[in-house]
């Protein structure tokens, strides 16, 4: 069998192309120069898919900008072991970035939007807040939302209930939280707190207008008909995952549970940093990805790669993501 020699194709491809430039020089001829203006824009981000009887769409609401890697962000896990982890799986090492994957599902008689993305509050980059304008591009009117599910009360996941002007995002909507979550994050008395004051001061003013229209949820509930809240707490007080479940079908939207889709995977047992109660979290998460990886059920994950949709496998001690293919039809 003959080998391919790279080197002596590439020098023969040259060898050509300098050749054939010769000879349009030669005789005045010249290819056609296209040229086109750059968009500099990218097309709305929805993906829209089937569960048995429901029409779900991940929406976008722009990825979260967290930097360079520092130590710690992840328990005991060095700057240097974070950049290889994320160089061992090609992704930058000068900028970490996390998506955000809201959901919407159309039950047929309800429009439920699951977290709301960090609306006009620009804490982390000028790329976030695309919520509502994605939802427009995938033909869904903000005021035909008819439920809001809040997994948390962080500010990534809530602070899209209100719009720049302060008036309701989606104002037809009802909303479902924990109570656990809603009196910890407006507690008066935690705005003087070191860490985490100023968020507390900042989700207060977004929560607390809404307080005439949320509902709270408890463990095991079936919130709307085939949607159904799983505790899962740690990353907050009240965190909630939940099961979306229509024909027999199922998918698992797990919130914060996982924050990033190789560091969280392969080293499920460290807590993450922004955790209320990193041990707690760390629990939270072994049980979510032992059921999801037993029963082979789908995830969509909040802070993946977009859209966020595929599944946890077992791996050593550890697991691995395994993200589905996306669909050009339906």
């Amino acid at each position: 069998m003959n080998h391919l020699d790279l080197s002596q194709l590439s020098r023969r491809r040259l060898l050509a192309g300098a050749a054939a430039a010769g000879l349009a020089g030669a005789s005045g001829w010249s290819p056609a120069l296209a040229k086109a203006p750059m968009a500099n824009t990218q097309v709305p981000s929805f993906y829209r898919f089937k569960l048995g009887a429901f029409e779900l769409t991940a929406v976008s609401d722009g990825p979260l900008r967290m930097g360079e890697p520092q130590a710690n962000v992840f328990s005991d896990l060095t700057k240097e072991d974070m950049v290889k982890l994320l160089a061992d799986n090609f992704l930058p090492t000068n900028d970490v970035s996390m998506e955000q994957n809201a959901l919407l599902v159309n039950t047929g008689n309800q429009l439920v939007l699951v977290d709301t993305g960090l609306g006009a509050f620009k804490l982390m980059g000028n790329d976030t807040g695309r919520l509502t304008a994605n939802l427009k591009a995938a033909g869904i009117n903000p005021g035909d939302v008819d439920a809001i599910l809040l997994t948390h009360a962080h500010a990534d996941h809530c602070f899209g209930l209100l719009a720049a002007d302060g008036s309701r995002a989606f104002p037809n909507a009802q909303v479902y939280m924990t109570q656990a979550d809603y009196d910890f994050w407006t507690d008066e008395a935690k705005v003087s707190h070191p860490q985490i004051g100023q968020f507390v001061a900042a989700t207060r003013k977004h929560l607390m207008p809404n307080r005439d229209r949320i509902t709270f949820i408890k463990d095991g509930q079936e919130v709307i008909t085939g949607i159904q809240a799983i505790a899962a707490p740690g990353h907050t007080v009240g965190q909630v995952a939940f099961m979306i479940t229509s024909q027999g079908q199922s998918i698992c939207n797990i919130a914060d549970i996982a924050h990033h889709h190789v560091i969280s995977l392969e080293t499920p047992r460290k807590a993450f940093s922004y955790d209320t109660d990193g041990q707690q979290g760390v629990t939270s998460r072994l049980k979510a990805f032992d059921m999801l990886a037993g029963l082979k059920i789908p995830l969509i994950a909040y802070h993946f790669p977009w859209p966020g949709i595929g599944y946890v496998g077992r791996q050593g001690d550890a697991y691995r993501y395994f993200p589905s293919p996306m669909r050009t039809v339906l």
